[in-house]
């Protein structure tokens, strides 16, 4: 486990999430109307991230369900889940849990 899987994260309560069909959006509602084009859209395994991003569970626990649920290798899932993380802290989606790491 690396330092970054210690980590606990909270969502934004300024992202309206909606689920339509199988598909899952998120919308920054603290954006200008210049930026109303900033609908993110995500795939199975990115919207089950989210799902389980709750300011309890460390990164190391939410990567622990996704390898269990999905077909991805611990290897796969450490890239996928870097670009996934820095997507969402870049549209200020999540942040770490003020204080919340777990101790290894």
């Amino acid at each position: 486990m690396n330092d970054k899987d210690s980590a606990v994260l909270v969502k934004n309560g300024d992202i309206a999430v909606r689920v339509i069909g199988e598909e899952t959006i998120l919308l920054p509602i603290y954006r200008s109307s210049n930026d109303i084009n900033c609908l993110y859209t995500l795939n199975s395994s990115a919207a089950r991230v989210w799902e389980l991003i709750d300011g309890k569970r460390t990164v190391g626990d939410i990567k622990k369900v996704i390898l269990d649920e999905f077909d991805v290798t611990p290897s796969g899932l450490d890239s996928e889940m870097r670009g996934l993380l820095a997507d969402f802290h870049e549209m200020k989606a999540v942040s770490q849990a003020a204080g919340k790491r777990r101790q290894p």
